[in-house]
C-alpha cells in the first residue's frame, strides 16, 4: 500500500509535469497553463452538473424506499472525476473526463463491484433475505428486520499496519 502511494504522490505530479513541459515546448508558453486553467473549469462545471443529477436519482429512490446503492457509486465516481479535473495535469484530466463519460463510468462501476465481490463476504438474514441476495429488493414489512454481516477477505498484518 505504501508503495502505491509513494507512485501517486511521486511519479504521477512528474510524469504530468514532463507532459506540460514538453506541450509549452511544442506550443506557446501560455498554452499548457490555458489547457489547466480550461479543464479545471470545464471539469468542475461538468462534475457539478452530474452530480445534481445523481443527487436527485438518489433522493427520488429513497423517497420510493430503495437503497440507492448504484447512484451512491455514481456519485463517488463523479466526486473522484472531480477531484482528477480540478488536479493540474493531462493524464488525471483523462481519468477526470473517462469519469464523468457515463459508458465509461459504468465500467469503472462493474470493476468496482468486482474487486468488492473478491474482497468482502456479504451475508444478509432475516425474512426475505433470499429476495436481497437474489438481487431484488424486498418490500419492506413491520417486523421484517433485516441482518447485515460484512467482513473482509484477504486481510495481510502489513495491510493493517499501513
Amino acid at each position: 500500500m505504501v508503495f502505491y502511494l509513494f507512485l501517486l504522490f511521486t511519479l504521477v505530479p512528474i510524469v504530468e509535469l514532463t507532459i506540460l513541459i514538453r506541450i509549452g515546448q511544442a506550443t506557446a508558453w501560455w498554452a499548457p497553463i490555458l489547457l489547466v486553467i480550461g479543464t479545471g473549469i470545464a471539469g468542475a462545471a461538468l462534475a457539478r452538473w452530474q452530480g445534481l443529477r445523481v443527487y436527485e436519482r438518489i433522493r427520488e429512490e429513497a423517497r420510493a424506499g430503495r437503497m440507492p446503492a448504484d447512484a451512491l457509486v455514481d456519485g463517488f465516481l463523479i466526486l473522484l472525476a472531480g477531484i482528477f479535473l480540478i488536479t493540474p495535469g493531462v493524464l488525471t484530466d483523462f481519468v477526470g473526463i473517462g469519469l464523468l463519460t457515463p459508458p465509461i463510468r459504468s465500467l469503472f462501476k462493474r470493476g468496482m463491484q468486482v474487486w468488492i465481490r473478491k474482497h468482502f463476504e456479504i451475508r444478509i438474514a432475516g425474512l426475505n433475505a433470499s429476495a436481497w441476495q437474489n438481487g431484488a429488493a424486498p418490500s419492506p414489512r413491520a417486523g421484517d428486520d433485516k441482518i447485515i454481516d460484512a467482513r473482509v477477505l484477504n486481510t495481510r498484518v502489513e495491510d493493517a499496519r499501513s
